[in-house]
């Protein structure tokens, strides 16, 4: 399939507040995630090379031992293997990931 829309995908709850919606390739994966005001995502890290960009809202993001506040249009590179964790403040988020190799975790 080569086109997608995505307002008729439905989402997945990945962490409490955090809902995503992935489409994927072979080797190459986009996730649309919405985070709803003061929800956030753990500390964590995966194999997977991630990067991505604010769409909406503004956002607290760890990468390493560097916190930065992200508005729309920010960018953010995260090498596999490093650790990683988002806060949300009291307006919702959106956010466009991008991960190579596909995460088999967020294939639905």
């Amino acid at each position: 399939m080569y086109y997608h829309t995505t307002d008729n995908r439905p989402s997945i709850e990945i962490s409490p507040g955090v809902h995503a919606r992935s489409f994927w390739g072979d080797t190459l994966m986009l996730v649309i995630v919405d985070l709803e005001p003061n929800s956030s995502v753990p500390t964590h890290s995966h194999p997977h090379e991630q990067a991505g960009m604010v769409l909406k809202g503004e956002i607290e993001f760890t990468i390493a031992d560097e916190t930065k506040m992200l508005y729309p249009g920010d960018i953010y590179m995260i090498p596999g293997g490093i650790e990683h964790k988002v806060i949300v403040g009291a307006e919702p988020v959106q956010v466009l990931d991008v991960f190579t190799p596909v995460r088999e975790k967020l294939k639905y």
